[in-house]
């Protein structure tokens, strides 16, 4: 039995395995391990915007505030919207790939975007 199951309803840890399913004494609840499981990862590996919201591929965001563009005088609008975004695998923080109209191809963090 895992130590760190608990009851999604009651938050109690008094949760037991009963065949695929894990029940809690206390409030009678019922549920399936694997499922919680495959779904806490999906939430746990995916990107979010500044305002906790899962990102994919394709979707359109809205910059929040005014970005400086490095090496540039240039600087991306707050409210400037920004459509088909692609997410990559940054070790930067800049998990964003995008076109920005009137400015070009570049890279965002998903701290200063949220979901349009």
């Amino acid at each position: 039995m895992t130590d760190t199951m608990k009851c999604p309803t009651c938050n109690s840890e008094h949760a037991y395995q009963d065949r695929d399913l894990w029940v809690c004494p206390e409030c009678g609840h019922e549920w399936s391990g694997a499922a919680d499981a495959v779904a806490d990862t999906a939430q746990a590996a995916g990107v979010r915007d500044a305002n906790g919201n899962l990102l994919a591929d394709g979707d359109s965001v809205i910059v929040i505030k005014d970005l400086k563009i490095k090496g540039s005088s240039s600087v991306v609008k707050g409210g400037t919207k920004v459509r088909n975004i692609r997410l990559q695998d940054a070790s930067d923080g800049h998990d964003i790939a995008c076109k920005i109209d009137g400015i070009g191809a570049m890279n965002l963090k998903s701290e200063f975007v949220r979901k349009a």
